[in-house]
This record gives structure tokens, C-alpha cells and sequence, in this order.
């Protein structure tokens, strides 16, 4: 019998089944379980007894309850995390999805001559980039774009495979070739399309001055960063260029100039839309250099007709004005296009000039340490007048040469030159007259190693002159305690009369002699050599540039003046006197340097002119050129008589 209470056909009862019979809901009445309003499952229509579910316990009922409002807190928490704690950094992502920051080159200064003659300009030209992370993936296919790509651009397969393996980031393009022609460019603009990872683009290209090859040297040129550059200059790209080599690196602070910033808008699929913001670029500061473009084109045409005589292949000139130190002109042969470098070059055209034996690339006349030969004669001469070792009318008898036990010293004169003071030792360039004021004989006492070279030093020998250019060597003056560490062996009085004659182990650049003979030239006083003489640019310190060219010393006027009186005798009388009877008084010495082994001699000359009143000192270096009163003086003849026209 069941309970009335619990029969499920009471229409009026708390407990009724749904039609289906599935499910029934227990309701409010009293005496109908514990929870009301659960829900049942699977409750027969039957007669009978039915068990239509479980109760659930209270303490089950909290635990759901707990779990429920730490969910809801957790989320709270979530909430305020995002929409206020994060808030910016989120708006900032948003706005990153539909803005977008670009870099704004500045373009390069522009340089040009004393003149006004544009040296490096700035031209508009088309360039084919290779960005390595869209090359296609599978092999065969990769390997035929890159093959088509070099076929269409004109360099080899090895140049680009070089430009993979260089490349330390896969994403950013790379330059290909730089510089293509517009027909070029239109036919390559349809093939870039079918070959992925390839693009054209347009870039702004440094274009440099081909009237005279060695001013490569002097200008250098630009190229794409490498990593150690990178690291020591914050604030670049490595897609930028940087000045690689001569004024290009020396002036890089000055000629790069300030990148700007533009913020445009774009939709989804990063169309521009709107120019958000735009911070201009500011251009690079342009330069005047005290080059005269047209006398070092002239020096070179004369050097190219020497090396055609003489078989000779390599020499250095330094022109520069005694003054100041400006230099006028700064040759050095073999040279090389900088144009090549700046359109960038190919693997195997740079293999060729690191490969030649002349070294095209080196800047000699900055970078070069040769044997001074007599041209260091001149400054003994003024080191031993102001040491009291001989004044001005002190004579010594050259009969050849000096013994010194068993070494024999000789003059380059057989029989020698007979009574010599010192204007004549240095216009007949007198080795017998510099052996004793350097190293001593009999009753003489002489300079020394240690004061020649202090005396050196103070005319810029065995340092920097301080030039704009990367590269600089120093030079070398041999000391007692460097032969006895490197050679074994003590120095002897022999050595010292090597070095009075600007030989042993003495080096020096033809920059370092002809900032030295300009100390002479202008009555005493040192030049800083520079490249720089005008800058015109916005953000440009131009007098912090100019204040490091004081005078670091001065000589003693009437002492320097005899010494100008024995150069001007070696062009009226002596080994110079292939340069007498020219419309301009020239003062002048020669110098025949020996080199190691059976190689010929190096010839030297330097001097300067007007006489009296000089505007142009000049140093001549012809390698292997034998004798500098042959081989040096035709050129400084030449220069002096340009000069002479087209000079102050």
C-alpha cells in the first residue's frame, strides 16, 4: 500500500511527475524531504514506490558555494589587472596594431674641394635587397632564385651566398647591388615578382669624384655595418651605411647627420591611412676641405708618367700649406674607385686589390713607414745648433768617411766634400758632417740618441699628426732600450750615426716629414695637418673642430733660419739644384733612403716656396726610385710651376 502522501497521481500534490514521466520536481510542502526544489532524474510513472534521487549534504553545498565565490574573486581580480593595472601597456599594443614607427634616413653631407668642386655628392638610384627569411624553403627551388637573382643583377652566385653567410639577421634585406641602371631596374622590377625573398627599391647612393683615382684615398667611401661597428655606435641600425674609409669615416659624426621618426596610421592589411607625426631627418653637416682637386690631379698625371719611365709602381705626395697645415694635396699610388665599394663591390674585384702586391687600398702617404733617408737631416741640423753641439760657423773636414775600428762610415761622395758648416751639410746633404753632431768624434761630442730623438719628437716624428683620417701611423725613433729587448744587443756608436742620417731604424710617414719641413718653412712653429676647412651644418660644434690646431711648439727663429739658408743653398747649389732658375724660389733637400735586401733605394724630396714667404710645402716619396735628385725633383718641378699659376 503506499502512502497517500506519496502517490504520484494527485493532481493537486507538491510532487508531480512531468508527461514524459522523466522528471518531477519536488515542491514547498511540508513533509516532501529535506531540499526542496532539486531537481530528480529518472522518476518512474509506475505504481508504486519510486526512489527518485539523492539529497545533498549541507556541508557539500558550502564547499560549491566556497569554490563558486573564489572563482568569482579570481576573476574580479583578472578584471582589475587588465582594465586598470595593465591598462596602458595594452593600449599601447592596440595602438601598435594600427600605428606603425618608421626610421627617416638623413642624407650625407656633401664635400667639396677648396674650390667649391664637388667631391661626394648624393644621387637617387635603385638597388635590388635580399631578405634571407623569405627565400623559398625547399632546396632546388632556393637554389634557382638565387642563381636567377645574380644572373639579373650582374654579380656571381658567390657574391650572394657571401651576403647569406655574412648576414646575422634573416629578416632585414640586404643590399644586392646598388646603383642599377633605370632599364635595369624596370626589367628586374617584373622578374623580382616570381623571385621571393628579392626586392627593388630605391635608396640614396654616394657617388665620389673620378678625375683623379688617389683621391679614393682622401674620400673613402660607405658601406653596410658590421657587427663590431654596430656594438660601438649606439643608435644605428645595421642597415645603415657608415663611412668605411678616409674623410667618410674620419668626419662620420660630422656627415651622417640625424635620423627623424614617422608615425603613420594603417588598416589591417598595413595600408597607410593618416601621417600621425613626422620629426624630419637632419641632413649630415657638408664639408670644405683644403684640397685642391685639381693639383692632385695633376700630381698624379706626373707620377704616372714617372712610373712609365722608371718602371716604378707606388709613391706619395703631401702638399700642404706651411701656414696653417691645410693640406692642399695627399697622393698615394696605386689607388683604387671608391664608386666600387660605394655600389658595392664584388667578391672577386675585391679579392684583386687586396690580392695585389702594391696594395692599392693602403693610404701610404697617411699609413706608410719608410726610412726618411737625408730629408731628417734638416731637423738634426737645428737639434745640434740649439744643443751648442756646432753653431752656425763650426766646420768639419769630409774626406769620404769615418772608421770606427773596423766599421767604415761613408760619404755618398767619394773623396768627400771637403770643409762643410752646416748650410753646406745640409744643401750637399754631407753624412761625414752629421755622423759627428750625432754620434760624436774625437773631441766633439755629439747629440746622441736621446736627444736626436727628443728633437725628432718635438717636430712630429714618431707620433700622429692627428690628420681626419682612420688609419694614421705613428712612425718609429729606435731607442737603446728597444734594440737591447727585441735585438739582443746594446746600441753602439754606429747606430747613432745610422739614425743622424735618417737611416737604421728610424720610420716615418711622408705626412709626418712634410708637417715637419712646414715647421721650418714658416720660421718655427708646428702645424696640425687637416683635411677640414669650412663646415656648414645646424647641430655642427665647427669651433671645437678648429680649436685643437694651435701650434704645440716652437723652435727658435734665428736658429730655424739657418737651416732654411742650407736648404735654400741645396736648390741654388746643391743636390736640389735641378729646381733652381724657376719663376718661384724654392728651398728644398733631397733624400736616397736604403731599403732591405738588393731592393733600389727609395727617393725623397721636400721643401717648400716661395722662398721667404711660402704657401706650399711638399714632400715626394717614390718607392724603389733610386735617387731623389733624379727621381723626386722632375715632380716637385712640376707642382711648384702649377702651383706658381694656379696658387695663392
Amino acid at each position: 500500500m503506499v502512502p497517500t502522501s506519496l502517490r504520484n497521481d494527485d493532481p493537486s500534490h507538491p510532487f508531480r511527475l512531468q508527461e514524459d514521466g522523466r522528471f518531477g520536481r519536488v515542491g514547498a510542502a511540508e513533509g516532501i524531504g529535506q531540499d526542496a526544489g532539486i531537481l530528480l532524474e529518472h522518476a518512474t510513472a509506475g505504481e508504486g514506490i519510486s526512489r527518485v534521487g539523492t539529497s545533498i549534504p549541507s556541508r557539500r553545498y558550502v564547499g560549491a558555494a566556497t569554490g563558486a565565490s573564489i572563482l568569482l574573486i579570481g576573476l574580479l581580480a583578472r578584471c582589475v589587472d587588465l582594465q586598470v593595472v595593465r591598462a596602458a601597456a595594452y593600449r599601447a599594443l592596440a595602438e601598435g596594431n594600427r600605428v606603425q614607427e618608421r626610421v627617416t634616413d638623413a642624407p650625407r653631407g656633401i664635400v667639396a674641394d677648396r674650390h667649391g668642386n664637388v667631391l661626394i655628392r648624393n644621387v637617387s638610384s635603385f638597388m635590388l635587397t635580399l631578405t634571407a627569411s623569405a627565400l623559398p624553403t625547399d632546396e632546388a627551388q632556393r637554389d634557382l632564385v638565387l642563381s636567377r637573382a645574380a644572373e639579373l643583377a650582374g654579380v656571381t652566385r658567390t657574391d650572394i651566398d657571401l651576403l647569406l653567410s655574412d648576414a646575422s639577421r634573416t629578416d632585414l634585406p640586404v643590399p644586392v647591388r646598388r646603383g642599377i641602371p633605370y632599364e635595369s631596374a624596370m626589367r628586374l622590377a617584373v622578374e623580382t615578382s616570381r623571385l621571393p625573398g628579392f626586392a627593388l627599391d630605391t635608396s640614396i647612393s654616394r657617388q665620389y669624384d673620378t678625375d683623379a683615382s688617389s683621391l679614393s684615398h682622401v674620400l673613402g667611401y660607405v658601406g653596410r655595418m658590421d657587427q663590431g661597428e654596430l656594438d660601438a655606435h649606439p643608435g644605428y641600425r645595421r642597415t645603415d651605411d657608415i663611412g668605411k674609409a678616409g674623410i667618410e669615416r674620419g668626419a662620420e659624426a660630422l656627415l651622417r647627420g640625424l635620423p627623424g621618426r614617422q608615425v603613420v596610421e594603417v588598416d589591417a592589411l598595413g595600408n597607410e591611412l593618416t601621417l600621425v607625426s613626422d620629426v624630419p631627418s637632419v641632413p649630415g653637416a657638408n664639408l670644405i676641405l683644403a684640397i685642391d682637386a685639381d693639383l692632385q690631379s695633376l700630381i698624379e698625371r706626373r707620377l704616372e708618367e714617372t712610373f712609365a719611365r722608371s718602371g716604378t709602381s707606388r709613391a706619395s705626395v703631401v702638399a700642404l700649406d706651411p701656414r696653417s697645415g691645410a693640406v692642399r694635396a695627399l697622393v698615394s699610388l696605386p689607388a683604387y674607385d671608391s664608386n666600387s665599394f660605394a655600389l658595392g663591390i664584388s667578391h672577386a674585384e675585391y679579392e684583386r686589390l687586396v690580392t695585389d702586391e702594391d696594395q692599392p687600398l693602403f693610404p701610404r702617404a697617411v699609413s706608410g713607414e719608410f726610412p726618411s733617408g737625408s730629408v731628417f737631416k734638416p731637423f738634426v741640423s737645428y737639434a745640434a745648433l740649439k744643443e751648442g753641439v756646432v753653431d752656425e760657423r763650426t766646420s768639419f773636414l769630409s774626406t769620404g768617411g769615418i772608421s770606427i775600428g773596423p766599421w767604415y762610415f761613408p760619404d755618398w761622395k767619394a773623396g768627400g766634400h771637403g770643409t762643410t758648416d752646416v748650410r753646406k751639410a745640409i744643401a750637399d746633404s754631407v753624412n761625414t758632417f752629421f755622423y759627428v753632431v750625432g754620434g760624436g768624434l774625437d773631441q766633439v761630442t755629439g747629440l746622441g740618441v736621446e736627444r736626436i730623438t727628443d728633437y725628432a719628437r718635438m717636430f712630429g716624428f714618431g707620433k700622429r699628426t692627428g690628420i681626419e683620417l682612420p688609419g694614421e701611423a705613428d712612425g718609429f725613433l729606435p731607442t737603446k732600450e728597444w734594440k737591447l729587448e727585441t735585438k739582443g744587443e746594446r746600441w753602439f756608436v754606429g747606430d747613432t750615426y745610422h739614425l743622424s742620417i735618417g737611416q737604421g731604424d728610424l720610420l716615418a710617414t711622408p705626412l709626418q716629414v712634410a708637417a715637419a719641413t712646414a715647421a721650418i718653412a714658416n720660421g718655427g712653429r708646428t702645424v696640425r695637418p687637416h683635411l677640414i676647412e669650412g663646415v656648414d651644418g645646424p647641430t655642427v660644434p665647427g669651433q671645437a673642430i678648429f680649436a685643437s690646431r694651435v701650434p704645440s711648439q716652437t723652435f727658435d727663429p734665428a736658429l730655424v733660419r739657418v737651416v732654411q739658408e742650407g736648404m735654400r743653398q741645396g736648390v741654388t747649389k746643391g743636390s736640389s739644384r735641378g729646381l733652381a732658375g724657376m719663376s718661384i724660389a724654392l728651398a728644398g733637400k733631397t733624400g736616397t733612403a736604403q731599403t732591405p735586401g738588393d731592393n733600389p733605394t727609395h727617393a725623397w724630396w721636400t721643401g717648400y716656396g716661395p722662398y721667404g714667404s711660402p704657401t706650399l710645402a711638399v714632400t715626394i716619396l717614390i718607392e724603389h726610385g733610386g735617387e731623389g735628385s733624379s727621381a723626386a725633383i722632375p715632380i716637385a718641378r712640376d707642382i711648384f710651376d702649377w702651383w706658381s699659376v694656379n696658387g695663392e
